[in-house]
């Protein structure tokens, strides 16, 4: 390979311990900015180079996705479709096994689209069906 087609490499990270004392000070010190940033600036002060920073999703859709979780939790659609599921297995309701299959594949997927929505959302799942 040529020097023009060859990659940078990112430099390896630095690593630094500190006790949780020190951290606490440290992310204190901060004030909002990230660790690595307000070190970058306490080193280097005005020459820091401004890094470019991606954030986790647009606004829009973290809001899109609040309201889609919010209107899951209100619908109770998980819920309803596992009491019909457990009622079909009980024999209270006149189902085929083809239905009941169904039922209990709608309610797997509702709940993986709510465990996705509040990864995305990067809440923590406090009750889990």
């Amino acid at each position: 390979m040529s020097r023009k087609t060859e990659k940078k490499k990112t430099p390896p990270p630095i690593s630094l311990r500190l006790s949780d004392e020190e951290r606490a000070r440290l992310e204190q010190a901060a004030a909002g900015m990230s660790l690595s940033a307000y070190i970058r600036q306490c080193v280097f002060g005005e020459k820091t180079t401004v890094r470019k920073v991606r954030s986790r999703a647009p606004v829009q859709n973290e809001a899109a996705l609040a309201r889609v979780l919010g209107l899951l939790g209100q619908s109770r659609i998980a819920n309803n479709l596992n009491q019909l599921a457990k009622d079909a297995n009980c024999g209270v309701l006149m189902f085929n096994k083809e239905t009941e299959a169904k039922i209990d594949d709608a309610y797997e997927h509702v709940v993986a689209m709510r465990g996705e929505l509040i990864h995305a959302l990067g809440l923590k799942e406090e009750d889990k069906p």
